[in-house]
């Protein structure tokens, strides 16, 4: 047991240890109060005075939720070794959480954003004291005359660090502290400031500090691979350091690897970040002595989603340059995160594409910049754009703000549809079993561990990918589900059984009669040819009412089938049997973790230690093999071919409604055409029935009134009748192709 006058613990609490302490979990004597102790070692005395009381005069300016709290500055009883007294974070540091085989891929995108955030508030170091908020790029355009909240009154402790002249210059995942919160949320601090100096941004220093995964290259020139230079550093090293520890939380290994590991290839290390081209985020060297292979985006395996990939990937660019002429200031890199951790997420499901897409938009910003966002991700252009929401359409105005936009989450997103008709291509992923090692047959403590920590890491993302496919299927369905255009069929049929109803009804074939018996008419051979085009319309809509019944079975019968599907889709329990694998191979790992501390085993425990290894290997073939290949990844694929099977059935009807909304109005020209011939034959008739009432009364004047010949009079009469009923009928059938034009895709208006 080792105390101070206030604090009291145990050397086998240790925390962490380095070069100049050791840190350890100790408790207030009083209050038993969980705290963390770092204790001085011989080493740190031999440092300059300055050098070793620089980390207490850090720590005492510094007040922010994002830093690790410096409670007081004690002095052990015996040997008087200088102890700081700091908050304790009982869940370990950020490196801890990327070691662990759940996020060997890295972080989960929510958890990623809390790390941004609390890395972001606390690291824009390069010490001025008045600095103007950065201006907006045009990348992220406001509303006009509207004002844009500044990215310092947005995320608040940003630049604490920044306001008091500090530059840490050992930035890395195990300097970043975890703890949670009372909610159960991840609250990330930054911790030893044992390297930390105050520096201006003019100013400049030469000591070289910190880890060499995470140096700059020109301080990893000098520490690392002892090579005399003159060079000196300013404080965006400290950038520098914060791009790797951001790709390494993104993606849960290092941006650059030679052959071998970076610490085993020091020189082709520094290689790599030299010669790295501009706009590369990424370099390895796979092959002894091969080339250098660059990327310029994340890895497929990560978990953050396209459009935070899109947003993140410049940052990393601009941060991870080595001349400090093309990196980034603090001031552009604290504009950019702050801009990204503004922005509010809206889940997109492309249901042509088969694809869940977030997409990042500021709330002040207009829908139609929106629509702009979604086609960069989709390549759907925004006047092909149409979405539904909870099984209605939702009607975005472009002019609107986003604000107006449905509240969304990945279980319950915006479900696009597009006119054009595509393959779906489905989520791309790669298939965690690729590239894991295998158990050596003999015992090998550390190797074992490492191997197993390895193939456990692949398991997790088995998982996360398996839940992922299955929700995937839940949308497409779903979707499908909401656009089997049913009610467009249903309100489509009754337009034109409405339409056609009219028409039957203005071909009594008595009119047609009275009129063909009148042989004085000159009209008969117009009115017989009037006759035939009604009754061509009347058998054309007729066949289109027929034609849409037939749609409405086929789409009652896609429905069904739909919802079978979403019934075997809920029934699936291959994620729950994979998380039963990885439990059990979740208890053998940690043995073997406790196995690796202990110089050897004996004959009983080696024994079972092989029996582990082989139940490990089952459970992995199991998960990896049977549970993920066979099962989710062969109904995934199953489902899309499905859904692009029904996704051309619906994009077939839907073009159809189309034909039938454009025959229809067709035919209500010809009704109108007819509508109008009726009128001049009926006054034609009428002007002749006048002129010859006319002439019989100046040659013969009647002692009564004169009355018409019967035949005439039931002619002139019929004729008025069918001439108002196909004005009725037209003025129907222009107000039904109305409704058939808001009916054909896309459609203007929510559906019921």
């Amino acid at each position: 047991m080792q105390s101070t006058v206030n604090y009291l613990w145990h050397t086998d609490d240790l925390l962490g240890q380095g070069a100049t302490a050791s840190v350890y979990k100790a408790r207030n004597k009083k209050s038993g109060e969980l705290v963390a102790v770092k204790v001085f070692n011989t080493a740190s005395y031999l440092r300059p005075r300055e050098v070793q009381v620089r980390e207490f005069e850090v720590l005492r300016k510094l007040n922010h939720q994002n830093i690790v709290k410096l409670f007081a500055v004690e002095e052990t009883g015996g040997s008087r070794q200088k102890v700081l007294v700091m908050e304790y974070c009982s869940s370990g540091s950020l490196l801890s959480v990327l070691e662990s085989p759940e996020n060997a891929f890295g972080l989960p995108e929510e958890e990623f954003l809390v790390v941004l955030r609390c890395v972001a508030r606390v690291n824009t170091l390069s010490g001025s004291k008045d600095r103007l908020p950065p201006k907006v790029s045009p990348r992220h355009e406001a509303v006009p005359g509207q004002r844009t909240s500044s990215p310092l009154s947005a995320v608040a402790g940003m630049n604490h660090l920044r306001e008091n002249g500090i530059v840490h210059r050992d930035i890395k995942p195990g300097n970043i502290l975890r703890l949670l919160g009372e909610e159960g949320q991840s609250i990330y601090k930054l911790t030893d400031f044992g390297a930390a100096r105050e520096l201006d941004d003019d100013e400049k220093f030469v000591s070289v500090y910190g880890t060499e995964e995470y140096l700059h290259p020109d301080m990893y020139e000098r520490a690392v691979l002892r090579k005399p230079q003159q060079k000196t550093f300013g404080v965006t090293v400290d950038l520098w350091s914060i791009g790797v520890t951001l790709y390494h939380a993104a993606t849960g290994s290092l941006p650059f690897i030679p052959y071998g590991g970076p610490r085993r290839n020091k020189e082709m290390m520094y290689r790599i970040t030299t010669e790295k081209p501009a706009g590369a985020i990424a370099g390895t060297q796979k092959q002894e002595n091969g080339p250098l292979e660059w990327s310029y985006t994340l890895p497929v395996t990560c978990r953050l989603s396209l459009g935070l990939q899109s947003q993140l990937v410049p940052i990393l660019a601009n941060i991870l340059e080595v001349e400090q002429a093309k990196c980034w200031g603090f001031d552009q890199f604290f504009a950019e995160t702050s801009d990204i951790l503004q922005r509010v997420v809206v889940h997109v499901f492309s249901l042509s594409q088969a694809v869940l897409h977030h997409v990042y938009i500021h709330a002040h910003n207009t829908i139609a910049i929106f629509l702009e966002a979604v086609y960069e991700q989709t390549r759907v252009a925004p006047q092909h754009q149409k979405f539904l929401f909870e099984g209605h359409f939702w009607v975005l105005e472009p002019n609107l703000s986003a604000q107006h936009i449905a509240h969304t989450t990945a279980s319950s997103p915006l479900t696009l549809l597009s006119t054009a008709s595509e393959t779906p291509m489905g989520l791309a992923f790669k298939d965690p079993a690729q590239d894991i090692p295998k158990f050596f047959p003999k015992v090998d403590l550390q190797a074992d561990y490492t191997t197993a920590k390895s193939v456990l890491g692949a398991g997790y993302q088995a998982l996360w990918l398996a839940r992922t496919l299955l929700a995937g299927q839940e949308l497409m369905l779903r979707g499908l589900h909401w656009e089997t255009l049913q009610a467009t069929c249903r309100r489509t049929l009754e337009v034109t059984r409405m339409a056609l109803l009219f028409l039957s009804s203005s071909l009594g074939t008595e009119r047609f009669s009275s009129v063909a018996g009148m042989t004085e008419m000159q009209e008969l051979k117009k009115v017989t040819e009037l006759r035939s085009r009604l009754r061509a319309l009347a058998e054309a809509l007729s066949r289109c009412s027929h034609s849409i019944t037939e749609s409405q079975t086929s789409l009652s019968n896609l429905r069904s089938e739909l919802l079978k599907n979403r019934d075997q889709v809920h029934a699936d329990r291959s994620v729950q049997q994979i998380q039963y694998c990885l439990d059990k191979m979740n208890l053998i790992y940690k043995q073997f973790k406790k196995s690796r501390m202990r110089p050897g085993l004996g004959y009983n425990e080696e024994q079972i230690h092989k029996l582990d290894k082989v139940n490990f290997s089952r459970l992995a073939k199991r998960l990896l093999l049977q549970l993920f290949q066979e099962t989710c990844v062969q109904k995934y694929q199953t489902s899309l071919v499905t859904h692009g099977r029904w996704m051309r059935e619906v994009h077939e009807t839907r073009n159809h409604l189309r034909m039938v909304s454009c025959s229809v109005a067709a035919y209500n020209t010809e009704a109108q055409g007819a509508q109008e011939g009726l009128s001049q034959i009926l006054d034609r008739v009428s002007h002749q029935l006048l002129q010859d009432r006319t002439k019989e009364a100046q040659v013969s004047p009647p002692l009564t009134a004169p009355y018409p010949s019967p035949a005439l009079t039931d002619l002139v009469l019929q004729m008025q009748e069918l001439c108002e009923e196909m004005k009725l009928l037209a003025f129907d059938l222009q107000d039904n192709n109305r409704v058939i034009e808001g009916l054909s895709w896309p459609p203007s208006a929510p559906d019921s």
